[in-house]
């Protein structure tokens, strides 16, 4: 009987996102803080003889197609002389902001590798395999562990964060995309200060956010220019009842609002709702993590 493995590809959120430079390369260095919330697609793998992906859910038509999906590519570099079946679904929208595509890539990854450790195939990964995971995308590395993680460079260093206080969040997007490199060629300024080199320990929700209060998503300008409604997004959040913090995740256009607890982040997803049906709403927890992925994502980087 053939094996199914589902992983779930969180969505990634960045609490805080400080661009501190540009490579010549014109990678851009960043310094942020990003966590994974239980709101995500959904990925399914199962031994087959060819590789094929099918997609559905709500955003499943936004999915490219083709030998060139990134979900495709990833699973590829991991799976040897081995094919999978791959079925997406599809529930973050596209372009915006919460690592939907990495997380999937990411996701296609550990299915592979699990399928792979139970049938007793496993093997250490190649360099060559390692530099092209790393190569998919500057949020592959960070979303295969899908732990809370100070992330810094290009992406490639990766130090986990102490375990977060309960922390709950409301996610919106207005349903415009701002593609990403559209963002960065519009931020004017590129060198800006880092995050502080010592962290504190939260004590609680409240605590973490005051500390966010601090902090910056240079990124965030240069998408209101682009889409001003993200403003709006913004100012909603901060409204709701209960909302400790709001800001856009990444380069927009999703934000996020931070909550204490899971009773008032679920009103306040609904007051949203009916408040914007056009906009796309998910409650969830900031999941905790796991660094059993750490020794993969060293090898990546």
């Amino acid at each position: 009987m053939l094996k199914t493995i589902t992983e779930f590809a969180h969505a990634k959120i960045n609490l805080c996102l400080h661009v501190t430079g540009q490579r010549d390369d014109g990678y851009h260095l960043l310094d942020s803080l990003v966590v994974f919330a239980g709101i995500g697609d959904g990925l399914r793998a199962t031994e087959a003889p060819a590789m094929a992906l099918a997609v559905d859910g709500p955003f499943g038509d936004g999915v490219p197609g083709g030998d060139d999906n990134l979900v495709l590519r990833a699973a590829r570099l991991v799976a040897g002389d081995r094919a999978y079946a791959l079925e997406l679904t599809k529930r973050l929208p596209p372009s915006s902001g919460i690592g939907g595509g990495s997380a999937d890539a990411a996701a296609a990854i550990r299915a592979v590798l699990r399928l792979q450790a139970m049938a007793g195939r496993i093997a250490p990964m190649s360099p060559d395999a390692a530099r092209q995971i790393a190569a998919l995308g500057a949020d592959v590395p960070v979303c295969l562990a899908s732990h809370p993680t100070r992330m810094r460079g290009i992406g490639e260093q990766l130090d986990w964060l102490a375990p977060l206080p309960e922390l709950h969040v409301v996610l919106a997007n207005p349903g415009v995309e701002v593609p990403t490199p559209v963002v960065f060629k519009a931020l004017a300024q590129k060198e800006n200060p880092p995050l502080p080199e010592a962290l504190p320990n939260w004590i609680d929700a409240a605590a973490l956010a005051d500390w966010l209060r601090e902090t910056r998503n240079d990124l965030e300008s240069p998408a209101l220019t682009l889409q001003p409604v993200i403003g709006q997004v913004i100012a909603a959040l901060t409204a709701l009842p209960g909302a400790l913090f709001a800001r856009m995740s990444g380069s927009g256009a999703t934000c996020f609002a931070l909550f204490a607890k899971e009773a008032e982040a679920e009103a306040a997803a609904e007051t949203l709702r009916a408040e914007y049906p056009g906009w796309w709403v998910a409650a969830g927890l900031i999941y905790p993590g796991r660094a059993d992925m750490a020794q993969l994502i060293r090898e990546t980087t």
